[in-house]
């Protein structure tokens, strides 16, 4: 077994690198959208929204067309944060590859 100072080392490493993860996600922005591409939503890494754009051609006037337009803003914001989370667990997964952790532990990082 590896002496204590080894395995704080290492974990301090683990926190480092992490951090560096989590700047490099914010950094990253991840569009997900609806109604095929009428309606898109921009989300950074961290799955706070940059950007909505919304093709005008969606908007031809009738109150029942506002409704649908809001159902795909919801819908594109779905879609890309399920991107950003498939993408955030990528990049951490490759954080922690090789690392001895049993199935579904989560480091507190």
């Amino acid at each position: 077994m590896k002496n204590m100072g080894q395995i704080m080392k290492q974990m301090q490493q683990l926190q480092a690198r992490a951090e560096e993860v989590q700047a490099k996600l914010a950094a990253t922005e991840i569009t997900g959208s609806a109604g095929g591409g009428s309606v898109l939503v921009t989300l950074n890494g961290k799955g706070e929204m940059r950007r909505v754009k919304i093709d005008p051609a969606a908007l031809s006037g009738a109150p029942a067309d506002l409704e649908i337009v809001e159902d795909l803003i919801v819908a594109a914001f779905n879609d890309a944060k399920a991107k950003v989370e498939a993408h955030a667990s990528a990049e951490m997964g490759k954080l922690t590859a090789g690392l001895p952790l049993p199935p579904g532990f989560k480091l507190p990082l």
